[in-house]
């Protein structure tokens, strides 16, 4: 059980923290929960992913208090409880930590799955879009298709495919274009990577979803990522909160805020009704990673052109259910030159290899 101090005390926060606080901690402490205390220690609740994720869906702003969708009533288990009772525990109610309490609530541990096996390995597949010629890169892209640019050392797909075996995905699909060969002969078929790698080859651009109409139909929903984003998303956590929506499609969206740049005045009939100082608005963007049923590719015809919010509109209007997974982690879309330079400039949390 994880009861040192140092590792499950990171977790912790004080009962009159804020969402913002509870998601630099999750990012921070790397526990993916965090506990929520009172003033004598005794826990209050606790904070997961999915809780900060729904709060953000509900309108929630970073800076409302943590109780606002906080777990009052999470699984814990007493310093005596034998690991295999913690391990059923864990696989009943669903859940990949629960907290250690003493007779007085207090929390004096935390038990995490990690623990007790480590990472669950899934057998769905996750598709990278890596076919696009990368107009907007150039010179950069002249010779080298952009998911093989370099950052950090390796190319962005790597860290893409490094960042999905840490989530214990091994089932990847490229579609390929534009200097396909390329990125064949880097990754071939996985296996000197510890993974298996096949291939769509786009006979023309087919967009971002016009290439998995030519994808054999998988049995499970599935990953797709664009080949040009850089993130520390959990390509697992955007799977289970798909598969607890029992969506069609999932799309990861960021939260993009914007300030005016000058006073806003509000009029009505010619007439001034207010006035707001340099505003701020708050928008939702297409962070280029999603979850799909296999049922979603009845809605691609054959080998034709098709862009995923394109897709995402279709299954509306077929009412297919489309989810938003809120993405709060670092998130870098490689577009243009300077988004490369901030890439290479940036630290982001998967740093192992594959091996």
């Amino acid at each position: 059980m994880n009861n040192d101090k140092k590792l499950w005390k990171k977790c912790v926060l004080p009962l009159a923290s804020s969402i913002k606080d509870a998601i630099v901690n999750l990012d921070a402490g790397g526990f993916k929960i965090a506990l929520i205390v009172n003033p004598l220690g005794v826990l209050a609740g606790t904070v997961s992913d999915g809780d900060i994720r729904r709060g953000i869906l509900r309108g929630l702003g970073a800076d409302r208090s943590i109780d606002s969708i906080m777990n009052e009533s999470p699984v814990v288990v007493s310093p005596s409880t034998s690991e295999a009772a913690i391990r059923k525990m864990m696989y009943v109610f669903k859940v990949q930590q629960i907290p250690i309490v003493d007779e007085q609530r207090r929390v004096v541990g935390l038990c995490t799955w990690d623990e007790f096996g480590g990472f669950q390995e899934r057998e769905n597949l996750l598709v990278i879009m890596a076919g696009g010629q990368g107009m907007r890169l150039r010179p950069y892209t002249d010779d080298c298709p952009k998911p093989l640019l370099k950052v950090a050392g390796k190319p962005i797909v790597e860290h893409i495919i490094t960042r999905a075996v840490e989530e214990g995905f091994r089932k990847f699909v490229l579609a390929t274009h534009y200097l396909g060969h390329m990125i064949e002969q880097y990754l071939g078929d996985g296996s000197s990577f510890g993974v298996k790698i096949s291939y769509l080859r786009e006979p023309s651009p087919m967009g971002t979803a016009g290439a998995l109409s030519l994808l054999m139909r998988p049995t499970e929903s599935f990953v797709v990522t664009n080949g040009d984003v850089l993130t520390d998303i959990r390509y697992g956590g955007i799977l289970d909160f798909h598969l607890n929506q029992d969506a069609s499609a999932t799309m990861a969206v960021g939260i993009h805020e914007w300030q005016h740049p000058f006073g806003v005045v509000s009029t009505k009939d010619g007439k001034i009704v207010g006035f707001e100082e340099k505003p701020t608005y708050t928008t939702h963007i297409n962070a280029g990673v999603y979850v799909l049923k296999p049922s979603a590719l009845d809605f691609l015809q054959q080998s034709e052109r098709c862009d995923m919010p394109d897709l995402f509109q279709t299954l509306r209007r077929k009412s297919q259910p489309t989810v938003a997974y809120p993405l709060y982690e670092t998130w870098l879309d490689i577009g243009r030159p300077n988004d490369l330079k901030e890439a290479r400039g940036r630290r982001f949390s998967s740093k192992r290899r594959l091996k």
